[in-house]
This record gives C-alpha cells, sequence and structure tokens, in this order.
C-alpha cells in the first residue's frame, strides 16, 4: 500500500481509499455548512431553582449589611474612627462564606455545575486574584475586573458572582487587605459577575464571538467600574462626618440624602472609579474576543452540561464466533 497526496492509500488491486483524517468535522458540521446554518446555542451552565434562590438570598443578604445602617440609629464620627461596621463585618464574612458554597451546591446537584467546572471555577479564581495582586486598586486600577465581566457572561450569573468574591477574598488574602471592608468587597465584585452573566446573550456562547458582544461587555465594564465605586461607599458613608453637604443626615427625606451622596461620590470617588471602568473596557475590548472564544472551546471540549448515564458498554457484549 503506497501513500497518496490528500490523505489516500493505494490499496492491493490499484485502487485508491480515503484514510481516516484526525481533522474531519464532526457530524453535524457539514450539514450545516451546507445550509450555511450556525451552530446551535446551548447554555452552557443551566441556573436551576435552587441555584436562582440560593442566589437570591445571598444578594438579599448583602444588601441588608449595606442598608442596615439607614435604617437605624448610627453613630458618626470623623477620621479613623468613621471606619465602623468593625461589629457587624465579621458575622457579615461567616454568612457569606456558606452561601457561596450554598450556589455551588445547588448547581452541583442540579446538574448545572460538575468537577470540571468548578475546577475552572478554581483556576479562574487564582487568575483574578494574581491580577488583583498586580495592582490592588491603586489609583483604581484593577485589571481583574475584566475577567469577572468576561467569566460571568460566558458562564452565567452563579459563576460570576461566586468568582467575583472568591477572587476578592483570594486578592486579599495575597495583598494583605482583610479588614472589615473585605465582605462589602465580596458582595460588590459577586455582583459585577453576576449581572455580567444576566446580560443579552450571556451564557450562551456561539461558535463565532461577534464585535458587538464585545462591545457591550465594554459599555458594560465601564458602567460596572463606575457602580462598584458607588456601591462600595455605602459601606462606610453613613457613619462618617465629611462636612456640610457630603454627609448622610439621619431622618432627611431620601432625596435630600440622595444628593449628598452624589456630591460624596464626586468629590470623593469618581477619581478613582472612572480609571477602574476605563481599564475594565479597555481590557474587554483588546482581550475580551480571544477569551471568549477560548471559553467557548473550553466549554465544548469540556462538555459542560452534557448528561452522564450509566449503561452498559456497547462494545462489551459478545461478540461473533465467541463464547
Amino acid at each position: 500500500m503506497t501513500r497518496q497526496p490528500g490523505g489516500t492509500a493505494d490499496g492491493p488491486d490499484g485502487t485508491t481509499t480515503p484514510e481516516p483524517n484526525d481533522t474531519a468535522p464532526e457530524p453535524n458540521d457539514g450539514a450545516r455548512a451546507a445550509t450555511g446554518a450556525s451552530a446551535p446555542r446551548r447554555t452552557l451552565i443551566v441556573l436551576g431553582a435552587r441555584s436562582t434562590a440560593v442566589l437570591v438570598a445571598a444578594s438579599l443578604v448583602g444588601l441588608l449589611g449595606f442598608a442596615w445602617p439607614f435604617l437605624a440609629p448610627v453613630a458618626q464620627a470623623g477620621g479613623a474612627s468613621a471606619v465602623s461596621h468593625s461589629q457587624d463585618a465579621p458575622w457579615l464574612f461567616v454568612l457569606v462564606l456558606p452561601l457561596l458554597a450554598g450556589v455551588v451546591l445547588a448547581q452541583l446537584s442540579e446538574g448545572g455545575m460538575d468537577a470540571k467546572v468548578v475546577a475552572l471555577l478554581g483556576m479562574l479564581t487564582a487568575v483574578g486574584a494574581g491580577l488583583r495582586a498586580i495592582s490592588p486598586g491603586v489609583a483604581g486600577l484593577e485589571p481583574s475586573f475584566f475577567l469577572l465581566v468576561l467569566a460571568g457572561y460566558a458562564f452565567g450569573p452563579g459563576f460570576g458572582f461566586v468568582l467575583g468574591a472568591l477572587a476578592i477574598v483570594a486578592g486579599g488574602l495575597i495583598t494583605a487587605g482583610v479588614g472589615p471592608w473585605l465582605p462589602f468587597q465580596m458582595f460588590a465584585a459577586g455582583w459585577v459577575g453576576a449581572f455580567a452573566g444576566l446580560l443579552p446573550g450571556a451564557g450562551r456562547l456561539p461558535g463565532t464571538v461577534r464585535h458587538r458582544h464585545v462591545a457591550l461587555l465594554a459599555a458594560y465594564g465601564l458602567v460596572a467600574g463606575l457602580a462598584y465605586g458607588a456601591v462600595m461607599n455605602l459601606w462606610f458613608w453613613p457613619f462618617t462626618t465629611n462636612g456640610t453637604g457630603l454627609s448622610y443626615v439621619p431622618g432627611d427625606p431620601v432625596a435630600a440624602n440622595a444628593a449628598r451622596y452624589l456630591a460624596f461620590w464626586v468629590a470623593t470617588s469618581l477619581g478613582w472609579d472612572l480609571p477602574r471602568g476605563v481599564v475594565t473596557a479597555v481590557l474587554v475590548l483588546a482581550f475580551g474576543r480571544g477569551l471568549l472564544r477560548a471559553f467557548a472551546r473550553v466549554a465544548r471540549r469540556a462538555a459542560f452540561g452534557a448528561p452522564v448515564s450509566f449503561g452498559p458498554d456497547p462494545g462489551s457484549g459478545p461478540r461473533a464466533g465467541c463464547i
């Protein structure tokens, strides 16, 4: 038998037969190519009812942690003593960890996650922590946020929420950034990843990532960078005295306090939050398309969401001529 160009071989009788090709298309690829149809878009990690319930419960706990000073009288002070939540922050941290585990366990029980997804979650958590260690919020430059946006969009709100919270706590351990602010950062970063998973088309990556997907995520990254800072200020703002027109006044109308907070945010935080949003948007534009394609390829090759069935091996039955 002699090999011919193009993956064919001459048989003993002179006939030419094709040889198997390692790069042969999958069974349905030829039909799709002939008809011009695109590959079906399938949800990579399904968020079931239990996962949704645990995710909503975790978010409600986070909202309560941010909001309770606006609902109950608090003591206000200036300087270092204004950094409060020293009493409730440890309890909030104790609550957020089992809630994160609850999201993962709920998705495991519903088939949305499996060991491969958990392994990917751990790897991306390490990458996010490493990116945060490079620039842990210095001048608002936080390169880890673009990873939360892309991963949340690719794998859904549950994955994005857990990744955001774990990346923050892992980065805090690396950079010695552990304090009463940490559980609030975990919730805020978790919401960045979760809301990315709620954008149009999220969790259903097609074979081709188009520019409109990247543009949408870049715009979201800009808004999320600003919103993260605006939300994080609320963990300490009610406890501080920042001068006339910038401090929270208990008992005043909501509109009046909202106007004071807006002035406080513009005066003290916008200069940090805007660079965060811009850096996130630029990194999404630069690396988003490649990473989204990589996420789709990983999900396809790892068969995320493929049903697992147990049965007899088709090749294990009796063969002809064997007893």
